[in-house]
């Protein structure tokens, strides 16, 4: 998140300013990010060092090398769902992303369920991210293993608990100081990881032990199953699907870049383009350097694709290549953290939580939401203290932030699709902005039939990902009833007296409302079907 492109106060008081006042809101966060900011808060956010060296044990381990072509198949659904987050993202330039976007193409009920189901998966996801630091840090030094030893599962479940809590205290203090702070830190993580992906490919590549066909080989996984192979493939793709959410975030920091309206749907196209083209070359390079195939640790929790890089690469690149990824995972939390925040902020900016005005507030000079940034944190810490005990901690959180962002997304994609159905075919743009034109129909329909195979897929009780127990199984479903039963009760508190406000939001961007001289959102709004 650079501060490139132009000086903070000249974009707050020109076009975008205006902008965000046509939609009934005055420029209050510090605009100062450019055009590579947008792209690398997504990049981040995806972070195939973070994904990948975290839950390449938990693919492998399910369906062998041929794991590899789930990645393909789960960027080609989840890229339909970002082409109708770039239509998005330029039609509403918010801060809130998921949430906005939700409360403008559906009823304000629809906006703040699905803004209250993103939050609850932001604050998991920052734990579930936050623990894959346990995935390297102890193979760079056995320092890092503060609790026991890290071949124990039990041990290794608290040792990444006590390393998740420290990594999320510091991205509180930093998500507090102010984005301007959060800017310096992403793009030098950005440029590391970025760099890192690269040097791993290159390297893991010149010390290729097989051909490009290992990833054929399914080492006999389907066999003897009714469904065949297909079960251990989908067990295998929650690996690409963790990795692959949270392209949105460009529109999540929408108010706080310049020109939003152009360079978030490129930034939210193209984040999820790179991350899916250089995570499927690392996958491929790593399966072809692997030293053995048949080792055990490949496909267990300390093992993967860290033990591959340490083998092939010995302890100097090796290390070096870990510390790398190391600070892959620190950058993804801040970004996780720092997207969290802006939703909190949307939503409590139009009244949709309890003690909105002290959330919304920016004291100080920051011009940074500080009081989401402590209570996001302190409940991701209490996630993983809660769960300090749990040998499974990393599936069964990987399994339901999964679930949330695509039930989120779900919320988004479905009452877009309806008013696709609704309005007909779209007027062509005249302004140079992302649109779908015709293509925008198939295209949501299919973003909408994926959403819900993602969800039926990540939640199904496989005993050989989420353990034997009935709880850790179910662990997903019962988390997710549990959260919308909460989220009910909390928008008949809190969110049923702010549907009129979003649904008048709504009828203003219809262009029920008379467009407004001095805003943009009567020139540009109800674009999409």
């Amino acid at each position: 998140m650079s501060t490139e492109g132009t000086s903070t106060l000249e974009p707050a008081t020109g076009r975008d300013a205006s902008d965000l006042a046509g939609f009934g809101y005055r420029q209050r966060l510090d605009r100062s990010l450019g055009g590579f900011s947008s792209f690398a808060a997504g990049f981040s956010y995806l972070s195939i060092l973070t994904g990948l060296p975290q839950l390449f044990y938990l693919g492998y381990g399910a369906a062998g090398p041929a794991f590899f072509w789930t990645w393909p198949v789960v960027l080609a659904g989840q890229f339909l769902v970002a082409l109708c987050f770039a239509e998005l993202s330029a039609e509403y330039p918010l801060s809130g992303g998921v949430y906005q976007w939700a409360r403008r193409v559906g009823p304000g009920a629809i906006g703040w369920m699905a803004g209250w189901v993103y939050l609850a998966c932001a604050a998991i996801t920052l734990a579930s991210v936050a623990v894959a630091l346990q995935g390297v840090l102890p193979l760079i030094s056995p320092w890092f293993q503060w609790v026991g030893d890290s071949g124990v599962p039990a041990d290794a479940a608290r040792n990444s608990v006590l390393l998740g809590c420290v990594l999320i205290g510091a991205s509180t203090l930093i998500n507090v100081v102010g984005v301007r702070l959060l800017a310096r830190i992403n793009n030098v993580g950005v440029f590391a990881e970025m760099a890192g992906a690269f040097a791993l490919i290159v390297l893991l590549t010149l010390a290729a032990r097989r051909g490009p066909g290992v990833v054929l080989e399914a080492q006999g996984l389907g066999e003897g199953l009714s469904m065949g192979y297909l079960a251990p493939f989908l067990a295998a793709a929650l690996v690409p699907s963790f990795v692959m959410y949270g392209f949105d975030t460009a529109g999540s920091l929408a108010e706080e870049t310049d020109d939003p309206r152009r360079r978030a749907p490129r930034a939210i196209l193209g984040a999820l383009g790179a991350v899916g083209l250089a995570g499927a070359l690392l996958i491929l390079a790593a399966l072809r350097a692997a030293p053995d195939l048949a080792d055990p640790n490949l496909g267990r929790l300390g093992g993967g694709m860290a033990t591959i890089i340490r083998e092939v690469l010995g302890s100097g690149w090796g290390r070096l290549l870990l510390c790398d990824v190391a600070l892959a995972i620190g950058v993804c939390t801040l970004t996780v953290h720092a997207a969290a925040v802006r939703l909190v902020f949307a939503m409590a900016r139009d009244g949709g939580l309890p003690w909105s005005k002290a959330l919304a507030s920016m004291p100080g000079r920051t011009r940074t939401p500080r009081l989401p940034a402590l209570i996001l944190g302190g409940f991701a810490g209490l996630i993983l203290v809660v769960n300090a005990n749990f040998p499974k901690v990393v599936e069964v959180l990987v399994s339901v932030s999964i679930a949330w962002a695509n039930l989120a997304y779900l919320l988004v994609t479905a009452p877009l699709l309806a008013r696709r159905i609704r309005r007909g075919r779209p007027e062509p743009r005249t302004d140079g902005l992302f649109q779908m034109g015709r293509w925008g129909l198939p295209v949501n329909a299919l973003a909408v039939a994926w959403g819900v195979l993602m969800i039926v897929n990540v939640g199904w009780p496989r005993a050989e990902i989420y353990g034997s127990e009935w709880y850790r199984r179910f662990g997903a479903l019962i988390a997710t009833i549990a959260m919308l039963g909460i989220g009910g009760i909390g928008y008949r508190l809190f969110g049923r007296r702010n549907s009129a406000v979003l649904d008048e939001h709504r009828a203003h961007d219809l262009g029920v409302i008379e467009d407004q001289s001095t805003g943009s959102a009567g020139e540009y709004g109800g674009r999409i079907g």
